[in-house]
Parts: C-alpha cells; structure tokens; sequence
C-alpha cells in the first residue's frame, strides 16, 4: 500500500479561550497552499483510492480540497483516529485493513502525524520526522500485520517542493 501523509494547511488561530480548536478553519492562504499541493500531486499522477482525514474542521477542509482537485469527493471518510488525541494503535489496525495495491490519503495533525511516520518507518527509535503544515509523507507500506506496521519512507516533501513540482 502506498501511505501517503498529509498535515492539514494553515488555521487561523485561536482568539478566545472558549474557542473550540476542533471548529478553527484553513486560512484563505491555507486553502490555497492546499489547492497548490494538490494540483501538484495531479502533475505527478498520484491517484487515491481513500482519503481518510481527521474530524477536526482543518483536516476535513484540507481533505476536500484534495478530494475536489482528484474529482473524488465521495471517497472522504472521518477517522476519529486520525484526531490529535487519536488511538495510533486502532488507525493502524484500521489501515491494515486496505489492499496491498491500494493508494491511501491520510489527513490529520501535529505532532501525531510526525509520531507515525516514525513508528512506521523506523518503529520511533532512531530519529525523529517533523512534517510542515501542508506537508506530505509518502511511505511504502511493506508489511501490514497489525496491530503494527512498517513501511519505508519514499518522500518527504515541504508545501515549497510541491510548488516547485507544479510549476515544472
């Protein structure tokens, strides 16, 4: 299966103590960083088979920003996994579920995000992986027997190196 790992774009931040993180909106240059990065992932002919993205309000926007550019939009599921305060364990067990041939997108938060690249590509012992927002992971996933998973980490791209893709 090919992973690939998507930090939601930019948020707007939170003003009041009584705001809810969960409802805080891509910002209108979030939105467009997001479009960006997905017109690249067309230029380069990444297709998905799911895209599964946490409920929070920035991840579900930035997922269907993707899923609109890919004309994909009924493929969008919300894995309460995938929140910041998720079960790593159960998203794995989840994920092995797919076909060895299938293309995943998953869309979610930090630091959460970066833990599973790590624990997928080096079991989170020898190094540590920060992702940007809207930045992108793509691993190989090469063995998916839960409640583990290990893969091999093929790109690692900033929001910068997807617009230089796409102006190519």
């Amino acid at each position: 299966m090919d992973l690939f790992i998507l930090r939601h774009g930019e948020a707007g931040k939170r003003i009041a103590s009584g705001d809810k993180d969960s409802e805080r909106a891509l910002t209108v240059a979030g939105q467009k960083e997001v479009a960006d990065i997905a017109k690249s992932l067309q230029h380069l002919g990444v297709k998905f088979d799911f895209i599964i993205t946490s409920p929070l309000k920035r991840a579900h926007q930035t997922a269907t920003i993707v899923a609109k550019t890919f004309k994909n939009e009924k493929k969008i599921k919300d894995w309460s996994e995938l929140s910041p305060e998720g079960n790593r364990l159960e998203l794995y067990r989840k994920l092995s579920q797919f076909k060895e041939q299938s293309s995943v997108l998953v869309v979610g938060h930090e630091p959460y995000l970066s833990e599973i690249i790590s624990e997928i590509i080096c079991d989170g012992k020898i190094g540590h992986i920060v992702l940007k927002k809207a930045g992108l992971a793509r691993i190989r996933i090469i063995s998916s027997a839960a409640p583990k998973i290990q893969g091999e980490l093929k790109w690692l791209l900033t929001p910068r190196h997807m617009k230089s893709i796409a102006a190519k």
